[in-house]
């Protein structure tokens, strides 16, 4: 057996139950009347005393839905691959990694040139200061 189910409904007057058998792409099923609602327990304990002595249609030919998926699991899904494996070829993703070494360089560059720069005008202010305090 590949796949039974049993499905517990209310048709006027009573209670009834329907068990489904798929094996190999074929469909049986058997139906049984509870009479009054029956109780979680009741249920179980009918399966367990009466199930192998149920008289089953004959099986019929059905092609199983697959289940639906949850579009927010889904979208989960899709998101952590993203993470996980970045986005593009490997050739795209040494391009990455290689502008990001060189932009880590061009700011080490720039900051150096800076300070140079802000260290160049700061004595040339200490010297226009040390000239006009000689009096020249």
């Amino acid at each position: 057996m590949e796949n039974v189910r049993l499905t517990v409904f209310f048709e006027e007057p009573f209670w009834v139950g329907i068990f489904e058998i798929i094996d190999n792409g074929k469909l049986s099923a058997a139906k049984v009347v509870f009479g009054a609602e029956p109780k979680d327990g009741e249920v179980y304990a009918f399966v367990l005393r009466n199930f192998y002595k149920l008289k089953f249609s004959p099986a019929v030919e059905v092609t199983e839905k697959e289940p639906k998926k949850n579009p927010k699991r889904i979208q989960r899904q899709v998101r952590n691959q993203l993470q996980n494996n970045g986005t593009g070829t490997k050739s795209q993703q040494a391009l990455k990694l290689q502008y990001e070494q060189s932009k880590a360089e061009r700011k080490i560059i720039s900051k150096e040139k800076r300070l140079a720069e802000e260290k160049r005008l700061f004595e040339l202010k200490q010297q226009k200061k040390k000239e006009k305090h000689r009096g020249r």
